[in-house]
């Protein structure tokens, strides 16, 4: 057992380690991995593990500064959209064509067929909007769903509205910007996936917790997912830590209800 700071009591609790920060005004509590699993690799994709540009548009959308700036933290979301609809990308099936140049013909290999993009209101849009930049014939669905609170403080998901194209024998990518515990993303797949018969699956999102990747793992087990950057630690409501906070009121305001 680690040493405890004057300010922090630990209780080791079956999975999870709960780690209670009192601080003068309200205490905050944090989820971490007791003994964190460590995450199978296969289908999972992880952008900051390697060196790219990626990586500094992470880092504005962790910037508590940089998140003044509300246009900024849009632009950055729907830049890591085209950066992972990108490396999607290069899962698809593709054919050969001709294209015919002003001065002969060029062979180009294109997408067979383009996914369907999907996503939940309303943190992710930014984001959805990064692989429609790149995924340019791509149809799109969009979910409504939120978290209802009971009075012990756990939630369930609820689905309110879904509009959809036909989704039988299509890739479908799902995106949004954060994957905490991954119960609103793994119920409203298995929700599409009860009305279509799905072609593949792909689930992608900015920052997700290990603990959300598990959920998704163990649940959607045929699904691929890509995600920017993974943290370890969860807060008592499910605010991934250190994360980057509220991604739907950073991008569009503070919401009253």
């Amino acid at each position: 057992m680690e040493n405890l700071s004057k300010n922090e009591t630990l209780i080791q609790k079956e999975k999870y380690l709960v780690r209670f920060q009192f601080k003068s005004f309200a205490p905050m509590v944090v989820l971490e991995r007791l003994r964190p699993k460590s995450v199978d690799l296969d289908m999972l994709f992880v952008l900051n593990k390697t060196n790219t540009l990626g990586n500094q548009f992470i880092a504005e959308l962790r910037d508590a500064n940089t998140q003044l700036d509300m246009a900024r933290f849009r632009r950055n979301q729907e830049r890591l959209g085209e950066i992972l609809a990108y490396e999607i990308s290069k899962k698809l099936k593709y054919t050969p064509v001709e294209v015919q140049t002003p001065l002969g013909i060029a062979a180009v290999n294109v997408p067979v067929a383009y996914p369907v993009l999907g996503t939940i209101l309303r943190a992710g849009l930014p984001f959805h909007q990064g692989f429609l930049n790149y995924f340019d014939k791509s149809p799109s669905a969009f979910i409504t769903a939120y978290r209802k609170v009971r009075k012990n403080g756990d939630f369930i998901i609820n689905i309110d509205h879904i509009s959809t194209p036909n989704l039988d024998g299509h890739t479908l990518i799902m995106c949004d910007t954060m994957l905490a515990t991954g119960q609103s993303m793994v119920d409203v797949c298995k929700e599409l996936l009860a009305m279509f018969s799905i072609k593949e699956l792909h689930i992608a999102a900015i920052i997700a917790s290990t603990i959300g990747i598990e959920h998704v793992k163990a649940h959607l087990p045929k699904a691929h997912i890509w995600v920017g950057a993974v943290d370890e630690e969860m807060t008592s409501k499910a605010y991934i830590v250190p994360g980057l906070g509220d991604a739907g009121d950073l991008a569009y305001g503070e919401k009253m209800i």
